[in-house]
């Protein structure tokens, strides 16, 4: 039976809806691929009729199965039990999921979307990487779209804090977009979750295929956490999506002096939840985790040290400006300085000036 469900995704003119209301109508996906008379099937044109029978007369459906086989590219049906039950109860489910990875791995009952821009500024970065921090080493899965920004600073967060990831992509496997993520889809893929698509492998990362995706991201999650968005983002249509799936909306403040918190600040006018730490989130979705805080008794710091990690505690400053409020030598400065970056407390950021990670 899966072949059918795989021919009918091979087809690309058609969309998961029109599949959906083929199988919903005759019950049976075998039945439905090889039907030759639709007029019985409300709201179907005769012309969309014949196009479907024209293009479904040119698909092979044993051929259309093994090309996936062939890639080494796993899937689930809309009829599979394993199928996530989250998606399943959206409006147009896909049909298929295609993907790498281990998806069964990851703990689907505690998934969260994050979304946000894709020219992020370095404040939405680290205000996310500070979040995500919070969950290290819980079972909650962060589920993105690995595009550039915030997709891609949230999978690589939730790699670095032994959190499980799904990447969504807006095209099939034959594509790696952007090219530059090539290296995340494969530590996403080999052991820290799964990168999943509903778009057959051969299908190219089109524009609009992108907001189309973003149903999948919010789908297979409990709630939506916006971590930067302008009036007319990707993101915003998300988090729309988000509120018409039933799911929780939850944003990151940002600066209101930066376009890219329009969207942000317009979501939370409207009720979403405002999010500065990972309390927040669980809060929001009602989840009891156990979250270790980390001490900086385990960093063992020096008494200048301390005085250092206490001078970032607001804002960045630069060398001479730490130089002033500690009165170390600059020798002795810079030592700390790169102990300090060594240990993971501080970072350096915008050339010469640190900041507290």
């Amino acid at each position: 039976m899966d072949k059918f469900w795989i021919a009918l995704s091979s087809i690309e003119e058609l969309s998961s809806s029109f599949i959906q209301k083929l199988y919903n109508h005759f019950g049976d996906i075998e039945k439905a691929f090889n039907a030759d008379d639709l007029s019985a099937i409300d709201g179907l044109t005769v012309k969309k009729a014949e196009k479907f029978l024209r293009l479904r007369d040119k698909t092979d459906p044993d051929k259309a199965l093994q090309l996936v086989l062939d890639r080494g590219v796993n899937y689930l049906t809309f009829e599979d039990e394993r199928y996530p039950q989250m998606l399943r109860n959206i409006d147009d489910a896909p049909s298929v999921l295609y993907y790498k990875g281990d998806l069964f791995d990851c703990n689907l009952d505690r998934a969260l979307a994050v979304v946000g821009s894709r020219r992020a500024t370095s404040y939405a970065k680290d205000a996310l990487t500070k979040i995500i921090s919070e969950l290290n080493g819980t079972d909650i899965c962060i589920v993105s779209g690995l595009a550039s920004g915030i997709d891609t600073t949230a999978h690589i967060s939730a790699l670095d804090n032994n959190l499980k990831t799904i990447g969504v992509i807006a095209s099939g496997f034959d594509f790696t977009y952007p090219a530059s993520n090539k290296e995340l889809y494969k530590r996403i893929e080999n052991g820290h979750g799964a990168v999943l698509s509903e778009y057959y492998p051969t299908f190219e990362p089109l524009k609009f295929r992108f907001p189309q995706r973003n149903r999948i991201v919010s789908g297979l999650s409990y709630g939506t956490l916006v971590a930067e968005a302008s009036l007319k983002s990707g993101a915003l249509i998300t988090a729309n999506l988000t509120l018409e799936q039933g799911r929780e909306l939850m944003c990151i403040p940002g600066l209101i002096t930066n376009p890219n918190t329009q969207g942000i600040y317009k979501l939370l006018k409207n009720g979403a939840t405002l999010v500065t730490c990972a309390d927040d989130v669980l809060e929001a979705l009602g989840w009891e985790v156990k979250i270790e805080q980390k001490s900086l008794f385990e960093f063992d710091l020096s008494k200048d040290e301390q005085v250092i990690f206490d001078a970032l505690e607001i804002e960045d400053k630069c060398f001479d400006e730490l130089q002033a409020f500690t009165g170390l030598s600059v020798d002795d400065l810079l030592t700390y300085l790169t102990t300090m970056e060594l240990k993971g407390i501080i970072k350096q950021v915008d050339g010469d000036r640190y900041r507290k990670i």
